[in-house]
């Protein structure tokens, strides 16, 4: 089964070592999109990047970073994206979030619902 539809794009950048009440601030991210129901949540560990610092960090051999990017996507529907926002906020001290709209296409098995 294949569906199909608009949706909107949240991408949280922000640092490995980031932290939120003791706990990495990805997995507080996750967990909290999670809670909020969200269709589906992604992190995406980085090898190289830099930000509003313009420090680099990078998983070279010679120059192991402990910081490395991270990147949480989550996908869904523009109103339950902007309800999850306030969240974000409160959890997020130094980062960039994005929005852009996208159009999503699933593949789903025989039987299966979103």
């Amino acid at each position: 089964m294949k569906l199909s539809g608009q949706a909107e794009l949240l991408r949280i950048f922000i640092g490995e070592s980031d932290k939120f009440h003791g706990k990495p601030l990805h997995e507080a991210i996750v967990h909290k999109a999670r809670q909020h129901g969200m269709a589906g949540a992604t992190v995406l560990r980085g090898i190289q990047g830099f930000g509003a610092d313009s420090r680099m960090h990078t998983a070279k051999v010679l120059r192991l970073s402990e910081d490395l990017p991270i990147v949480v996507e989550i996908v869904d529907q523009p109103e339950r994206i902007a309800e999850l926002l306030p969240n974000l906020d409160e959890m997020i001290e130094e980062g960039l979030m994005t929005l852009e709209k996208v159009q999503i296409i699933a593949y789903r098995h025989s039987g299966s619902e979103i």
